[in-house]
């Protein structure tokens, strides 16, 4: 079910209301009934592979406590990962590598037989796998209980708010409070509402009214001018932060209403002065996972210089493999590893440099000078991972560089011939929700949007909340689009 749908409109607050008005004792059961409603609206048949995976990691987590040493506690670890890993690989990664085991052995006279399997990817099975595993390595280490209640556990993968796209929760969050009663509270469903107000606004007023003006771009890249593929990878930059951050806002703000507190998935990641300051704003639940279940158990920064920069690398090349089985992806990954190891190898001469030429002293100049740099490195890659090949990525990034010769020449001799692939209204409305959404940024730097609308009076508010809700209704694009990490 599509948060930006009607059903969704139906399905939240019936949920909602039922969820207060029955027992506590009996919530989890309608939780869950609701959720699986919501994720076989999509597919009714894939509930059968999270019904694998959770059966496989419930018993898992018992066997995992009550096994009396080590050796037999690696064991069942090593089942539950192998169960979500093997699923994963199966349905996310199998015909990608069979396609390029087929291209090896074609390059080499020979033939691969192996058929490709004609199924489509479950949606959002990185997600619910990678929190479903988060659950066994804390049994394992010793940092979460072993959950009893199936259903209770259950829920806990597959709580309908943030099941296929995130936040990716940890169990010590999730779990005390599917065992708490929470209570209607009027502040949780002010900040919860207002909070799936902002991401909705995001979604289908800024999101999906970019995609108007990318998608017709990367679709045909090589029949564009410089400015036009200029305009696409920035405007694409906007595009999937509002689409990807629209959906945790909507998520952790339905949550929120019903009691449940999600972590926050995303912190203004474009004011980012560094790559490694874009990682720790952007996609938070993932960035956290992969930190603390990959990057520190390779060994972290606790080893040699040239060993951390490695495991550095590692960590992004997977990170890129994980969102998608194509080659985009991984190269998206590897561009973000090499950016940091990089960036970190260089930090002091670059600091040096700085100091050197006086920017230092200049601290606003230097900072947005530094956010600049970053937003640009992000936006090469973010071509990577959104183009339809390596080729046409590679392809709209030679291109980039002559966007400033090409707009100057047009200007100054054929200002008339200036053109954007798109109507110059599109790009014009473009232009305006990205400068509302970076003046709602600018604002929430000050001070958090709760804090400055409390202080408001009752009817400024809620002046604000029908103006929000006017403009979805009446500048949303109202397509059925699917929120892009659901491809994940």
């Amino acid at each position: 079910m599509l948060f930006n749908s009607l059903p969704f409109a139906v399905f939240f607050p019936v949920v909602t209301l039922l969820c207060f008005l029955l027992p506590f004792r009996q919530r989890w059961v309608l939780l869950l009934t609701a959720s699986c409603f919501f994720y076989m609206f999509f597919k009714p048949e894939y509930i059968l592979i999270l019904g694998f995976t959770i059966v496989v990691d419930f018993f898992a987590g018992i066997l995992l406590e009550d096994a009396r040493d080590k050796v037999q506690r690696k064991k069942y670890l090593i089942m539950s990962l192998v169960a979500n890993i093997g699923v994963l690989a199966v349905f996310k990664y199998f015909n990608f590598f069979n396609a390029n085991v087929s291209a090896l052995a074609h390059h080499f006279g020979f033939n691969n037989n192996m058929p490709f399997l004609k199924m489509a990817l479950p949606i959002g099975l990185s997600f619910h796998t990678f929190q479903a595993m988060s659950y066994t390595i804390e049994v394992y280490r010793g940092k979460q209980k072993a959950e009893r209640h199936f259903g209770i556990y259950s829920l806990y993968v597959m709580f309908y708010p943030q099941l296929v796209a995130g936040p990716i929760e940890r169990p010590q969050n999730i779990l005390p409070q599917l065992h708490k009663e929470h209570f209607f509270s009027y502040d949780n469903a002010v900040t919860g509402l207002r909070l799936m107000a902002w991401g909705m606004f995001k979604k289908v007023v800024i999101a999906d009214r970019l995609a108007l003006f990318t998608d017709p771009v990367f679709n045909d890249p090589h029949h564009q001018t410089a400015t036009s593929l200029f305009f696409a990878a920035v405007f694409f930059s906007f595009q999937i932060y509002c689409d990807f951050s629209g959906y945790s806002d909507i998520a952790i703000g339905s949550a929120r209403v019903m009691g449940i507190k999600l972590m926050q998935n995303f912190n203004r990641p474009y004011n980012a002065t560094s790559i490694g300051d874009f990682w720790r704003r952007w996609h938070i639940s993932l960035s956290t996972w992969f930190k603390d279940y990959l990057y520190i158990p390779l060994g972290g920064n606790r080893v040699a210089v040239p060993r951390a920069y490695l495991n550095l690398f590692i960590v992004f090349l997977i990170s890129g493999f994980w969102h998608g089985a194509n080659w985009t992806f991984i190269i998206w990954g590897a561009l973000h590893g090499f950016y940091s190891v990089f960036g970190n190898l260089t930090a002091a001469i670059r600091a040096q440099m700085s100091k050197a030429v006086g920017l230092t002293k200049m601290v606003w100049l230097n900072t947005n000078i530094q956010r600049l740099i970053t937003f640009l490195l992000v936006t090469v890659a973010w071509v990577f991972f959104r183009a339809n090949n390596y080729k046409d990525a590679f392809y709209i990034v030679s291109r980039l560089p002559g966007v400033i010769g090409e707009s100057i020449t047009t200007l100054a001799h054929r200002p008339h011939q200036l053109k954007f692939g798109v109507p110059l209204n599109t790009l014009g409305a473009c232009l305006l929700v990205i400068a509302i959404l970076e003046l709602v940024h600018y604002t929430q730097g000050k001070a958090s949007w709760n804090t400055v609308l409390q202080r408001k009076p009752v009817y400024l508010r809620w002046l604000v909340y029908y103006g929000c809700v006017l403009a979805i209704l009446y500048f949303g694009i109202f397509e059925k689009r699917q929120f892009i990490y659901f491809q994940f």
